[in-house]
């Protein structure tokens, strides 16, 4: 099924091929070393606030600090053993498309891209989209909060340095914004051996702690968490649930990361040496706070030594900030899979490293998503502050993506029974946490959800804008048999080279070239017409690159097939056809590609869409990237053809 992502450009169509995955099938050392730092980055710096929000929120209801950690250390616990490790690991890794993960490789996978206006599916795709636009959402405090909170170590030792706080993560996230452009290709090697220290870390700092008080380990009794919660009342214990969801937020990137490391190196990575690390930091704190009630006000960096303080620090910014590199290569990567699915205007995308898969850079998003992420530094000005804009829009992902995956487990053909009682005991699980995190709205869990609604608003409006266009495009489009019997009929020019046509559709004339054999009465004498679709497949083979039907005598339609992982390239479409002599050499000698350039004009009827969706379609439309640059034809070659077209 096609969607045309750029004027009479790029569709999608259902297809594609297995190919092999990383790490699929077999565990590679290197994989799960790499995954310590891309896929465990944001949840493992979340000792540095959680368990303290967490004990925070219960204390604050007139709960004893040492009750209240006993209860946070068993909530937390026990969270990471269901929503993480049993829900994600065990079970969401299973959903995958072929290898590929996230809530866009969901849409695709459920063919909800191509539903009817009105069906269960398009509403499907709705509550897809909102959850890919809470990823947004999320890219924007995650950064935020981790490097606050490893800043904050400061004030353990110098509490005058608290001013200062602000001012260097400011700093420090506008330094790792700035350096996007030139990619993360060398820093990513030092990805794994830094998170590697930090579990270790993490793990040695727990352990000192838990041999203090070893009374903590009664927290492994889940009771202990669900008593406290019981007699605590009902609004300490939802102020509790909120603040202990930020232990497994990044839980989510398990999934989102599927395509890079496969499901058994993040497995055997998570299981092997970030849960035991997790677990033991956060009994460790639990300890503490049994022993000194009144480290609570930082009972991460009170763990530790004072003569390690300062090492500590650095080793946590360095911590955070790959935490939030990760969360910005997983935007850009979903940026990247919603232009190509038609969710979103094409943009300038960089590849960074060509030969390293993913290693992309979004100059727009980069500097929106730095906007957005100094905004919540300068307007929440601390970790304690930000906890209550965290949690919201991860719980509802995560619910959303629970729901998900039990479609797909009944489209697989998986027992519906067996799906609808353990999908449902984990969807209701993600809304306790969701309700938890819900009365946090008003303490700044507005701002992401801001943030989201505004991206979910642009993908809707894009998509609905883009099927409008379309419409309009077949009404105006001429059959081909049509067509080529009026060139018979006409005293055309006929010019030397070859004349590359792209079309959004895999049938009809293009607007544009019917358009400029009607105002040059000439032609070129050798015609391609050019469709380059995305699958809602990760990969196509190269062997499946390229279709080519021949409409007439040196005049071809071809049409150029891409996964949703793979960036679309015109010159190396064609040059796939000659290779697989679908196209004769001569076909694409002295070549130049002729564009539709389309301006939208929104009718008063409101028969499409609202008037100023209409025209927040029509801003997107003009500022997209040029369709030539972002299917990798040079500038010289394209030339662009004016149509109006309205919606």
């Amino acid at each position: 099924m096609s969607q045309s992502l750029a004027p009479e450009a790029n569709p999608g169509s259902e297809g594609g091929a297995d190919e092999a995955q990383p790490g699929r099938g077999r565990l590679r050392p290197a994989l799960v070393f790499g995954a310590l730092g891309v896929v465990y980055g944001d949840i493992g710096t979340s000792p540095l606030y959680a368990f303290k929000e967490a004990v925070k929120a219960a204390t604050a209801g007139g709960a004893a600090v040492p009750a209240a950690a006993t209860g946070a250390v068993s909530l937390i616990l026990w969270s990471l053993i269901l929503i993480v490790s049993l829900k994600y690991a065990v079970l969401i890794l299973r959903a995958d498309n072929r290898g590929e993960g996230g809530i866009v490789a969901m849409l695709a996978l459920l063919g909800a891209r191509q539903a009817r206006p009105g069906t269960w599916k398009a509403l499907l795709l709705v509550v897809g989209l909102i959850g890919a636009a809470l990823l947004y959402g999320d890219g924007a405090i995650t950064p935020a909060i981790s490097v606050l909170s490893a800043i904050e170590g400061l004030k353990v030792d110098a509490p005058a340095l608290g001013h200062f706080v602000v001012p260097i993560t400011i700093v420090i996230l506008l330094a790792l914004f700035m350096v996007q452009h030139k990619g993360v290709a060398v820093i990513g090697r030092v990805f794994g051996p830094v998170m590697l220290v930090w579990f270790v870390v993490l793990a040695a700092l727990g352990i000192g702690g838990i041999l203090g008080r070893p009374e903590i380990l009664a927290a492994l009794n889940p009771l202990r968490a669900l008593d406290f919660m019981l007699h605590a009342g009902w609004h300490v214990s939802f102020a509790m649930l909120g603040a202990a969801f930020l232990a497994v937020t990044g839980g989510e990137a398990m999934y989102a990361d599927l395509g890079h490391f496969g499901a058994l190196p993040i497995r055997a990575a998570w299981f092997g040496l970030v849960l035991p690390a997790l677990v033991l930091n956060y009994f460790g704190q639990g300890a503490l706070l049994l022993a000194a009630p009144d480290a609570l006000e930082n009972p991460f960096f009170r763990l530790c030594p004072d003569w390690g303080h300062l090492p500590l620090i650095l080793l946590a910014t360095m911590a955070t900030i790959i935490a939030s590199q990760a969360i910005i290569s997983g935007v850009f990567s979903l940026t990247q899979q919603s232009i190509q699915l038609g969710f979103l205007p094409a943009m300038r995308i960089v590849q960074t490293a060509r030969d390293e898969r993913g290693q992309i850079y979004v100059p727009a998003v980069n500097w929106l998503l730095a906007a957005a992420t100094l905004v919540a530094v300068v307007m929440f000005g601390s970790s304690d502050a930000l906890a209550g804009a965290y949690g919201i829009a991860v719980s509802a992902l995560m619910g959303i993506t629970t729901l998900l995956a039990a479609l797909i487990a009944l489209r697989w053909g998986y027992n519906p029974i067996l799906v609808c009682a353990v999908n449902g005991v984990f969807l209701a699980i993600d809304s306790v946490f969701f309700a938890a995190n819900s009365v946090k709205i008003l303490e700044g869990g507005w701002f992401p959800l801001i943030l989201a609604g505004i991206v979910a608003l642009m993908m809707l409006t894009w998509k609905k804008g883009n099927e409008l266009v379309e419409q309009a495009r077949v009404a105006m489009r001429q059959p081909e048999d049509a067509f080529l019997s009026g060139l018979q009929h006409r005293d055309l020019l006929r010019l030397p080279g070859t004349a590359a046509f792209l079309s959004a559709a895999e049938h009809g004339i293009p607007l544009h070239l019917s358009r400029f054999v009607e105002r040059n009465r000439a032609l070129m004498e050798r015609i391609l017409i050019i469709t380059a679709q995305y699958e809602e497949t990760p990969t196509v083979p190269v062997a499946r690159r390229a279709h080519v039907t021949i409409l007439a005598p040196d005049f071809y339609r071809v049409i150029l097939r891409y996964g949703f992982m793979e960036e679309a390239s015109i010159p190396e479409g064609l040059a796939c056809a000659v290779e697989s002599r679908h196209l004769p050499p001569h076909a694409i000698d002295d070549l130049t590609v002729f564009v539709g350039h389309e301006t939208i004009i929104p009718k008063s009827d409101n028969l499409g869409m609202a008037n100023w969706r209409e025209n927040l379609f029509a801003f997107m439309q003009r500022n997209a990237e040029r369709t030539g640059a972002f299917f990798g034809v040079p500038t010289r070659q394209v030339v662009e053809v004016g149509t109006e077209i309205e919606i």
